[in-house]
């Protein structure tokens, strides 16, 4: 018998060099950032004087090139400061791995070479440790904080210390850049945080279809080998990452999935056809890390809507009789079922991670219910149910639809 791997070790026909469909492919090309990069150049600009940095906040959703813009500009400014002879060192915290004040200031007092263990010491003993470390020589320190949002929601504290650190610094000057996917998560934090945080605010807009399609056609030049992509794969995969809130990380996956699918398959060419079972994919495996995470309650829900969509052949279910079904389950589980306010609970909680849709109507006489209609394949959701042995059991449920067929 052959060696398992040996279909992977044929050189691709398609790719030329993966690495650059990668989100955390790091590319000097930022096309329709120019505005952003200004802005921002200008903001950390006082560094190559010596002199404090203004503070910013950069906001706007997913994967529109916020992280990347702000890795670039600073990469650029280490390089003028290293040429200039002037001391800065930049700092990548992401907030949602150092999300404590204490997680924050050990890692950044590592960082300047000081030996602190990142649990057991009070709080300000780090701190101190820290501040201590960077105020050795005059420098400026430029802290990073991706997902700022994530540690303002367990440790906000580390947020408010770095913005009034300067007035205890004698020859350091240090700096905060806060990156959020949320941007109204500044508006929850106190006044003297907010205005000390923003004093340079930048909005990042999501690309549009044209914008996209720049940048996968950069991005393929130095992926792919010539003359293999369909003219309309590009296009596509950027419409359907604009339906995605223009996310370039959805995009670039899509254009990899889609090749890869085509390398497996020894196509010659790659076509929308890989492009549309490149986004099933990406989809269902989406769909299983969500569905795996949820608790079991809200597993034994989606299965009581699975089971009443296939008795019912029904697009939309009403609250109640979902309700009724997943009790049925639980009965049959020998589990507690929950009550039906908690239930709604959980269907919005659904609703709000994008695998249904659930909308209040009034009944009339019936009273108000929410109607309840799944967005994700139900096959994919079996598919995820599948590992699920604590509902095997449920297979046995019988539900009788309006027209008198039985199911299950």
């Amino acid at each position: 018998m052959d060696n398992i791997f040996q279909d992977f070790t044929a050189e691709s026909e398609l790719f030329k060099d993966k690495e650059v469909l990668h989100p955390t492919y790091n590319s000097t090309y930022l096309p329709h950032r120019t505005k952003q990069i200004k802005i921002l150049a200008a903001a950390l600009s006082p560094a190559l004087k010596g002199e404090k940095p203004s503070n910013v906040f950069i906001h706007g959703g997913q994967g529109i090139g916020k992280t990347a813009t702000v890795k670039y500009v600073c990469t650029e400014l280490e390089a003028m400061c290293k040429k200039i002879g002037r001391k800065c060192t930049i700092v990548y915290i992401n907030g949602e791995i150092f999300d404590t004040q204490y997680r924050v200031f050990a890692y950044l007092a590592r960082v300047f070479n000081k030996r602190v263990p990142m649990i057991g010491w009070p709080t300000d003993m780090v701190y101190s440790e820290f501040k201590a470390a960077i105020d050795t020589e005059e420098r400026c320190v430029i802290v990073i904080i991706d997902d700022a949002d994530k540690l303002a929601h367990k440790g906000d504290e580390a947020l408010y210390i770095l913005s009034r650190i300067n007035s205890e610094l004698t020859n350091a000057k240090l700096s905060v850049v806060c990156i959020s996917g949320d941007s109204a998560f500044m508006e929850l934090q106190e006044p003297e945080v907010r205005s000390a945080l923003c004093e340079k605010e930048i909005l990042f807009l999501p690309y549009d279809t044209y914008q996209l399609i720049d940048i996968l056609e950069d991005r393929a030049k130095k992926a792919f080998n010539a003359s293999q992509l369909g003219d309309a794969v590009i296009p596509l995969c950027a419409e359907f990452a604009v339906q995605e809130q223009g996310d370039v990380r959805y995009a670039l996956d899509l254009l990899r999935v889609a090749a890869e699918i085509a390398d497996r398959t020894k196509s010659k060419k790659l076509t929308q056809e890989h492009v549309r079972l490149a986004k099933e994919q990406i989809e269902e495996h989406w769909i299983a890390e969500v569905v795996n995470t949820l608790p079991l309650q809200s597993k034994i829900l989606l299965n009581a809507i699975i089971i009443l969509i296939k008795a019912t052949a029904k697009r939309y279910l009403f609250s109640g009789e979902v309700y009724a079904t997943y009790q049925k389950i639980c009965a049959e589980l020998s589990i507690e079922a929950l009550t039906q306010r908690r239930v709604t609970d959980l269907i919005s909680e659904l609703d709000i991670l994008g695998l249904l849709t659930a909308k209040v109507i009034n009944r009339g006489r019936y009273g108000r219910t929410k109607e309840i209609s799944l967005i994700v394949p139900v096959e994919s959701i079996q598919l995820a149910l599948t590992g699920e042995t604590t509902l095997e059991p449920a297979a046995s449920i019988k539900v009788e639809s309006e027209s008198g067929i039985v199911w299950g």
